[in-house]
């Protein structure tokens, strides 16, 4: 275990527990690591204090303890089974941070792997992630966790996180943002030997960002979070960490800037000597300049440890800046340590002698690397294609960059119904030997009924309440307390709405899409997703598709669910039976949130791209074409026909096509299918045994 920090965790433990009846002593400890989180009593274990109070504190355990009424504790305190159970959460805690580090060269407890990332989707309760970027990374750091990887992350206290979202009457999304207090989350600000908070400081333009550090334990890891709220610092370098990707360029490379430099610096000062550096995105590139000298030595002191993982090849994911302004964020950089910014500037053009150029975050991470990954097989294609001029000297197939598809954390993301079956059948400690096929063979094995559930109550109090918020008619509000028939075909589409992602496919034909909703065997459709506070064209979509809702069916057949998070994502992808993904090919590099569906025994229906272009079969999900089309509005026409028609011809009878039984067998067989390939496959404990192997090792 990594000791920095740990007594500041251990103090505010303490300090919880004094403000709360004795015996709820064991609580305030689970608090504090937030593997209770993935333990399957956990987040049970906290509800049974006071449901409403655990609710409104979306389900942070500190918050609870520090608000829930006297008589809800003192009632707790007193149930003698909720403290055993808490006690036996406690114990299972207790032994994953006991147990000895996995041998993992090049890492060990002396240097362990350093995870540096702009946002961490660990839990709702700690709001410093917006989506797939930081799902995946808390998913990383969790497995970490499990595996007892020697193992540190690294990014930012945002105050105020991420937007949240709200839609209007008119279908218009409205955002705003709340204030977060670190003092009520499961958070510890770090401390020296004289009681002073750690700080480091980073020159930026004209002004010093001062930045303490927050320490998270996520089971073992510790999660190191830079927070630039300080007295030291004016009302513009504070705001540095306001915001998750805060609106403003000039803030945003400051913000990278301190990640990447100043999460180094935070490092040296705690004591910590990383074996491998793993930049995931670009955001933290600077931190090869952290120490200073020529660019060089820097470029060379990098590569011997740095590790790259590029996440999209959206342009809006691959920030470039002109020169003249990174020149300008480092002079104070360059001044201190006496880094020449003249190759600085280069390291940042695709073309380093094209003074026009701007400044690119990637191609930095890039050049300071010594392995870069794509986050799936295909991605890895269109990345080494994307950044081949990079690298002018080497062929078309000698680009240095391979894959690692990406996977998802299973204890987190796998639903009670299905967890009880998969403990039933896959055997004990099955969660242990996830990324092992072998592991998932017994499912054919399991009777058709046990696969059988669906989500309505959540769906039809989410969407009453936002039409409510909204103003809508009594009688639409009405509807959605009748919506989403259990027996009916229920189908997800819920992640970042951007324009590549084609929302607008799904009622691209009205009419044809009004029928399927329609007739004696029905389609409900939910939706879910925030669409960036800059991208009037998503957000348009979100307006188109809400336009819709005075059509027939429309009212208790499909319903947009506002301000999607990690919370309500659990809930989806555990009771959709299929999950659609429409991306325009090649633009998706993996996608997650289908693999959440997969361990919840969903099928997909996806473009061949991302993950979905490696992970289908003809047995185990639906598939549309990945081919490349610059004429999008041919391209999109086509997609839709085809979307429409496999919906038609193929998945609704798959669906309704039941036995003697009432079950449908052809499509229990391909969920057998789907969680026997696809469950190890895709899992966060495969994805890290492959960094470990083919990334980490082969930067030692």
């Amino acid at each position: 275990m990594i000791d920095a920090g740990g007594r500041d965790l251990e103090r505010a433990v303490q300090g919880l527990a004094a403000r709360i009846p004795e015996p709820l002593g064991v609580l305030a400890r689970i608090a504090y690591d937030y593997a209770w989180s993935w333990h399957p009593d956990g987040p049970d274990v906290f509800m049974a204090v006071d449901e409403a109070r655990w609710r409104a504190s979306a389900g942070n355990p500190v918050r609870l303890l520090q608000e829930a009424p006297m008589g809800s504790l003192e009632r707790a305190a007193g149930d003698e089974v909720l403290l055993r159970r808490a006690a036996a959460v406690e114990a299972d805690l207790r032994a994953q941070r006991e147990r000895p580090a996995a041998e993992s060269p090049p890492a060990s407890p002396e240097h362990p792997i350093a995870y540096f990332c702009a946002e961490f989707g660990v839990h709702t309760s700690l709001p410093i992630y917006s989506g797939g970027l930081g799902a995946l990374a808390g998913d990383l750091v969790k497995e970490a966790a499990d595996r007892a990887l020697p193992f540190v992350a690294v990014g930012l206290m945002y105050r105020q996180g991420y937007f949240r979202q709200r839609i209007d009457l008119s279908g218009w999304q409205q955002e705003y943002w709340t204030d977060t207090d670190p003092d009520r989350l499961p958070a510890a600000l770090v401390t020296g030997d004289d009681g002073a908070p750690v700080t480091v400081s980073v020159p930026v333009r004209d002004r010093a960002i001062v930045a303490q550090v927050w320490r998270v334990d996520v089971g073992r890891v510790p999660l190191f979070l830079l927070d630039a709220e300080r007295p030291e610092n004016d009302p513009v370098a504070a705001w540095t960490t306001s915001q998750l990707y805060v609106g403003d360029p000039s803030i945003r490379l400051a913000q990278y800037a301190l990640l990447g430099i100043g999460g180094m610096r935070a490092l040296d000062v705690l004591g910590i000597d990383p074996a491998v550096i793993h930049l995931n995105e670009g955001h933290a590139a600077f931190a090869a300049l952290h120490d200073g000298g020529s660019v060089d030595e820097a470029v060379a002191r990098a590569a011997r440890r740095t590790v790259f993982t590029t996440h999209t090849p959206v342009p809006a994911g691959n920030d470039a800046y002109p020169g003249q302004e990174v020149a300008e964020l480092l002079e104070g950089l360059a001044a201190q340590s006496g880094v020449d910014l003249g190759p600085v500037l280069r390291l940042g053009r695709t073309h380093p002698d094209d003074d026009r150029e701007p400044f690119g975050i990637t191609q930095l991470a890039l050049r300071t690397a010594r392995a870069t990954n794509g986050v799936s097989r295909r991605h890895g294609e269109v990345a080494r294609d994307m950044w081949r001029e990079v690298w002018p000297e080497r062929g078309d197939g000698d680009v240095p960059i391979t894959h690692v598809t990406n996977g998802v954390h299973v204890p987190t993301w796998v639903g009670r119904p299905m967890r009880r079956v998969l403990d039933a059948h896959l055997g004990e400690g099955w969660l242990e030997r996830v990324a092992d096929p072998a592991t998932w063979a017994p499912v054919g094995d399991v009777p058709a009924q046990e696969l059988w559930d669906a989500l309505v109550d959540f769906v039809r109090d989410r969407a009453a309440r936002d039409r409510l918020w909204r103003g809508e008619e009594r009688a639409y509000v009405d509807a959605a307390c009748r919506a989403f028939d259990p027996d009916v075909l229920t189908i997800g589409f819920a992640r970042r709405v951007a324009t590549y992602k084609r929302l607008r496919l799904m009622t691209h034909d009205p009419e044809r899409a009004l029928g399927l909703l329609a007739g004696d065997r029905p389609i409900q459709l939910v939706i879910a997703g925030k669409a960036h506070p800059r991208d009037d064209g998503a957000k348009e979509l979100v307006k188109q598709l809400l336009a819709l809702r005075g059509a027939p069916h429309v009212d208790h057949r499909v319903v947009f669910l506002m301000d999607y998070d990690l919370a309500m994502a659990a809930r989806l992808v555990q009771g959709c039976d299929l999950w659609v993904n429409l991306p325009r090919p090649p633009m998706e590099a993996s996608g997650t949130s289908g693999m959440k569906n997969v361990v919840n025994g969903g099928l997909q229906l996806s473009v061949l791209d991302g993950w979905w272009a490696e992970a289908y079969a003809p047995d185990n999900g639906w598939a549309l074409s990945g081919e490349v089309d610059d004429d999008h509005q041919a391209q999109d026409a086509r997609d839709a026909g085809e979307l429409y028609r496999v919906l038609e011809e193929e998945i609704v009878p798959a669906f309704y096509d039941c036995g003697d039984d009432g079950l449908p067998d052809g499509w229990l067989a391909r969920m057998r299918a789907s969680l026997r390939t696809l469950g190890p496959e895709f899992s966060a404990a495969r994805m890290l045994a492959d960094y470990e192997q083919r990334i980490y090792a082969a930067s030692a």
